[in-house]
């Protein structure tokens, strides 16, 4: 069975409040990284192909993982995240919903703004709820059409994204999976058939240890 290898990026900038603040490694989630790669060069386990998206986030956590020992980083810009913080922007002009201020406010947040999105009730998006579902379906079908194992770096949301796809998911189980994501977290994706089955979902394995177990952040 071929398998695809989903990893979150790094921790990024936590304070940031638009896309191209928050599109950069913090030191933290440069460690994060680095530490991933260890671990998964330490198990042995054979890649031959490595994706990222085309975001500084993603391609520093590439990078930090030394994913290039396993082959070439190709760069593709439908691995890229959806626009969250311009969507959070779009709704707060436009219907007067804030982004909230705690990590405990997303819970009803996120199914809200998705839900929203997907019925087209905000004007003027980047891309709408279902270019953005098409090509993530597009991008993880052409990897999965490819030979051999897959390392992937990418964002929480479009990981999210594929969960809906592979498992069926609502808008608020969508939304769920997406804030449950940790930063470098490891999700398994193996080829049934003509099929994908989810076979690991969240794993931080590198972060395991009780040293490291601070580092295991969501934000």
């Amino acid at each position: 069975m071929s398998t695809i290898m989903l990893i979150r990026h790094g921790q990024a900038n936590t304070t940031a409040q638009d896309e191209t603040s928050y599109d950069k490694l913090s030191d933290l989630g440069a460690q994060q990284a680095a530490w991933l790669g260890d671990h998964i060069r330490a198990t042995g386990e054979h890649f031959e192909r490595v994706y990222c998206g085309t975001l500084t986030r993603h391609i520093e956590t590439a990078q930090a993982m030394k994913a290039d020992a396993h082959g070439e980083i190709v760069q593709d810009e439908r691995l890229n995240e959806m626009e969250f913080f311009t969507l959070a922007t779009l709704l707060k002009d436009q219907q007067g919903i804030n982004l909230p201020d705690s990590r405990e406010g997303f819970v009803a947040y996120m199914p809200m703004l998705l839900g929203k999105w997907q019925a087209g009730e905000i004007a003027d998006t980047p891309e709408t709820f279902q270019d953005f579902e098409t090509r993530v379906d597009a991008v993880i079908s052409d990897i999965n059409a490819g030979h051999g194992p897959a390392i992937v770096v990418t964002s929480g949301g479009l990981i999210g994204m594929v969960m809906r796809h592979v498992m069926g998911l609502g808008i608020p189980a969508f939304a769920k999976a997406c804030i449950a994501i940790q930063n470098t977290s490891v999700h398994r994706l193996h080829r049934v058939g003509d099929d994908l089955a989810l076979t690991q979902f969240n794993a931080v394995p590198h972060l395991d240890h009780p040293d490291r177990q601070y580092a295991q952040t969501h934000l």
